[in-house]
């Protein structure tokens, strides 16, 4: 679909940080066209940072707490998050609900939403938490958002079916990989977004991490040197 089909857009992701290292660049272009963007985050990340001075018990909220900073600086104000542990993510009928719950509220056309799909070339990519996010969303983007009679008690609290139209899919292995986002232009923005992740990345060096690692991927579909791109499979949901 085109973006001036679109006006509202989710992002499903397993984890804060996972939607700004996957489509922050993205996101920033469809919310500067006026497309609402909402972020669904199933897990609060209590499993990460790197300080052992702070109490685990503070990790939650403060990794919330960047999540809506990060989100903010590529124009997203709707941010969701499930409450699911970080690292025990299971596909699970109850997540299933709770994402179709959060489309069904929601109501976009698109979805984007983790690879289920392992990618070798970058294992990274593939935590377990994300390939079952991706499930999960899958999931509930076709059937269970769209069928009225799937999760019924959805229905009861006021929420009735939703199709999604299209879904974009991060992280996925480079044989499967259909369309690719020029971000060169908001490549600041992703920057911002993910250095609002303090807890996770004010040891890294973003800059050069994100020029290598875009880089690669505008070269991979095509374009001249100095252009920088996120990358998906797009697939049609209806």
């Amino acid at each position: 679909m085109d973006d001036a089909e679109i006006e509202r857009t989710l992002v499903i992701a397993a984890h804060p940080d996972d939607a700004d290292f996957g489509s922050a660049g993205t996101v920033a272009t469809w919310t500067a066209q006026g497309i609402e963007v909402a972020y669904c985050i199933i897990t609060d990340g209590d499993a990460g940072g790197f300080d052992p001075t702070v109490p685990r018990g503070d990790i939650p909220g403060i990794r919330q707490a960047e999540q809506r900073a990060a989100a903010a600086e590529v124009g997203v104000k709707d941010v969701r998050f499930l409450g699911y542990p970080d690292g025990a993510l299971e596909v699970t009928h109850a997540l299933r609900r709770d994402l179709s719950r959060v489309i069904r509220q929601v109501r976009p056309q698109r979805v984007v939403c983790q690879s289920p799909e392992r990618n070798w070339a970058r294992i990274f990519a593939s935590h377990p938490d994300h390939l079952r996010a991706g499930e999960a969303a899958m999931c509930a983007v076709y059937p269970d958002s769209r069928n009225p009679f799937a999760h019924p008690e959805l229905l009861a609290e006021g929420w009735p079916e939703w199709t999604v139209d299209e879904i974009w899919i991060t992280a996925s292995p480079a044989q499967l990989i259909n369309h690719y986002v020029d971000v060169t232009d908001v490549f600041d923005l992703k920057v911002a977004a993910l250095r609002a992740h303090v807890s996770q990345t004010e040891h890294v060096d973003l800059d050069t991490l994100l020029r290598g690692w875009l880089g690669a991927q505008a070269a991979a579909a095509g374009w001249g040197p100095g252009r920088l791109a996120e990358a998906f499979q797009v697939l049609a949901a209806v």
